[in-house]
């Protein structure tokens, strides 16, 4: 069994103990325990465990309860005479006489006892299988998080490996400009990698070289061509943390550009850049 640890750690063990699985179950439990001397071990320390409990945990049961024990059964106990009386069916009573009533008691006791003590082993084995059954359940909800976690990384591998030949193609082609835009003032370690096609003036900014900081949800990157000297809008973008499918963006074209910039700019963009705002900035 690829998980030993697993399956002696369910309960299931506990229960064929106890008695409480089906035939097919505990038929089951029991080809495994042929296999494995770990499940035999495991079966020998739960039966001496519960053994253990039963015996350290027996109840005497009150004197009471063997009077009340015989007025349920309709008996009465004479303990001057050692007898005991038992209605008749008829109107008559008859008294029959025992020899030895005590070994009757005894027996009764002994069986008291033995209904005390399975309460309590039961009681100790629903405990064992809640505390085991509530594991599980904490393991599963693990489980399910590491799931998303790794869920949410096969999509940020995904995401990443999108646009990527065409990376490859723009890098051996001569007619895209690669543009490395450095940080400013404002954030020194920024960096971003702007696309400029020299043939149809097209512009694309690559989410995958994009290092910015986050912005706030009332402000977002707006990227910037300067022409002779003068800013010109190509238009915004989202948060380096963008859930677009495409690893390039594209952005609005230009026909001739001696630089270009990034600012931080209020939701929707602005007519003019923030210069203190200003994050990357790259020449052409």
């Amino acid at each position: 069994m690829e998980n030993l640890k697993a399956y002696i750690e369910s309960g299931v063990l506990e229960l064929y103990v106890l008695g409480d699985l089906s035939p097919e179950e505990a038929l089951q439990v029991e080809e495994i325990a042929i296999k494995h001397q770990e499940v035999r071990d495991e079966l020998a320390a739960i039966e001496n465990a519960i053994e253990k409990f039963a015996m350290q945990n027996a109840l005497q049961p009150p004197a009471s309860v063997e009077t009340k024990l015989f007025e349920k059964l309709g008996i009465s106990l004479d303990e001057e005479t050692e007898s005991v009386s038992i209605p008749s069916l008829t109107q008559e009573t008859k008294i029959v006489q025992f020899e030895s009533h005590d070994g009757k008691v005894r027996t009764l006791r002994y069986a008291l006892v033995a209904c005390v003590a399975l309460l309590v082993i039961s009681t100790a084995a629903l405990f064992i299988t809640y505390t085991k059954l509530t594991d599980a359940h904490d393991q599963i909800a693990s489980l399910n998080l590491d799931k998303q976690k790794f869920a949410g990384i096969v999509s940020k591998l995904e995401y990443s490996n999108q646009g990527l030949s065409n990376l490859v193609e723009m890098n051996d082609s001569k007619e895209w400009a690669t543009i490395k835009m450095q940080g400013q003032a404002i954030s020194p370690q920024s960096k971003m990698n702007v696309y400029w096609n020299k043939k149809n003036k097209s512009v694309l900014i690559n989410y995958l070289a994009m290092d910015l900081p986050k912005a706030d949800a009332q402000h977002e990157y707006q990227l910037w061509a300067m022409v002779n000297g003068k800013p010109v809008s190509l238009g915004v973008f989202g948060k380096t943390d963008s859930t677009s499918k495409e690893a390039l963006l594209k952005m609005q074209t230009i026909q001739e550009a001696q630089a270009f910039a990034v600012t931080l700019e209020p939701m929707g963009g602005s007519v003019n850049p923030t210069m203190e705002k200003l994050t990357v900035m790259g020449g052409v």
